[in-house]
């Protein structure tokens, strides 16, 4: 049990790296960045470490990515709704086309809702020149190519047998 829990932990902690590294590869869209990378790492986190994990790095990673100013303060509802709405739905389903649903339903929507209150009232946006739908666009283009991205990737490792070691099913 203790030896499962510390490689989850060291795995999180890569995959926190990986997305923060990631980020230097990220695009503006409107008034956010887009970093399809950390979508990639919040579906690997929430179909092989769960929601609890995937939540844990996204917030790391976001907090990172803000100290080292490879993000911005929407980096937090960008990445946390979908890290969680991925890894309940794959816990549920035991499948990867609706945990990838999953992460961008929470990025897109929910997370483009939570981010509109944010850029209001910390970053200082006029409301009357945001519309509440603001950053559902750009969140949406960036978890789509993160989605992508981690569809191949989950596709290719699981293909290979290597996946199956960060699993609960690989202890």
């Amino acid at each position: 049990m203790k030896s499962n829990q510390t490689k989850k932990l060291c795995i999180a902690g890569i995959m926190c790296a990986l997305a923060v590294v990631g980020s230097m590869f990220s695009f503006p869209i409107f008034g956010s960045k887009c970093a399809p990378v950390q979508h990639m790492v919040n579906i690997l986190c929430g179909v092989y470490l769960g929601p609890w994990y995937a939540v844990g790095v996204a917030f790391a990673a976001s907090l990172f990515r803000n100290l080292l100013g490879l993000g911005s303060l929407l980096a937090f509802p960008g990445s946390m709704f979908g890290a969680l709405l991925c890894g309940f739905v794959f816990m549920k389903t035991k499948k990867t086309l609706p945990a990838l649903i999953g992460e961008v339903f929470g990025t897109a929507v929910l997370g483009g809702l939570c981010a509109y209150p944010i850029a209001v009232w910390f970053m200082g946006q006029d409301a009357g020149s945001l519309a509440f739908y603001a950053y559902m666009v750009p969140f949406l283009v960036s978890t789509v190519g993160g989605a992508v991205l981690s569809a191949v990737l989950i596709a290719a490792l699981n293909k290979t047998g290597v996946l199956k070691l960060l699993s609960d099913n690989g202890k």
